[in-house]
């Protein structure tokens, strides 16, 4: 509870900032991809609906277990055209792996066409099981996952000081871990019929937040 007190005023700050940092990546990666009901894994502040294209998105669901990051959400949300009185904004309270939860608050299974992360998966304690069970259960079939997460560096030395790191970064901010394979783990799946990842443009290649961002559609 303290790491998300700690978290939800961090964000006050760096909310905005972290945003422009991989604003031009989202830029290519979200509008022209994201369409009809999406869901927002880990929604934060609700930066990702700035990204949607309010014609081709019918439905914005945040989910996003921190309470104390709701109101924001509501306020970038209801600027965008999405809002609780309406129908067109969902916002979930429950944590990405309790996909009984997620399914019931959506009213059944295949019910979104766009299931979005952004630098989300380095913080759900079982990524790969969680996302996996969201793919399989609550993305429709043709459905397409979007994600943009800062993951494990290809550099051997690089990656040791990340997994340096990570014990004590985690502590801090509210779970994110510096070392995770996320982009490994998704193009793995093994539900995908197309499907590519991508660098950051310009991204040094000894930093300790490499990023990774990616288009999968579900077979």
């Amino acid at each position: 509870m303290i790491s998300r007190i700690f978290m939800a005023h961090v964000w006050l700050s760096f909310g905005d900032p972290t945003d422009e940092g991989g604003k031009t990546v989202k830029s290519n990666l979200i509008p022209t991809n994201a369409y009809g009901t999406v869901l927002d894994l880990g929604a934060g502040h609700g930066h990702t609906v700035n990204y949607l294209d309010r014609d081709k998105v019918s439905n914005y669901i945040a989910l996003e277990p921190n309470a104390l990051m709701h109101p924001e959400i509501r306020k970038i949300a209801g600027a965008k055209g999405f809002t609780e009185s309406d129908g067109s904004l969902l916002i979930l309270s429950c944590v990405a792996e309790d996909i009984s939860s997620v399914l019931t608050a959506l009213k059944g299974p295949d019910s979104v066409d766009t299931l979005i992360s952004i630098l989300t998966l380095c913080s759900i304690p079982t990524p790969e099981q969680s996302l996996g069970a969201l793919v399989r259960y609550v993305l429709k079939p043709g459905g397409t996952l979007l994600f943009y997460e800062h993951v494990l560096n290809p550099r051997d030395d690089v990656a040791w000081w990340q997994r340096f790191w990570t014990p004590i970064w985690k502590i801090a901010f509210d779970g994110c871990r510096l070392d995770r394979p996320t982009h490994l783990w998704i193009e793995r799946m093994g539900v995908w019929s197309a499907g590519d990842s991508w660098g950051k443009e310009g991204e040094d290649e000894e930093s300790l937040f490499w990023y990774r961002a990616g288009k999968y559609v579900k077979a």
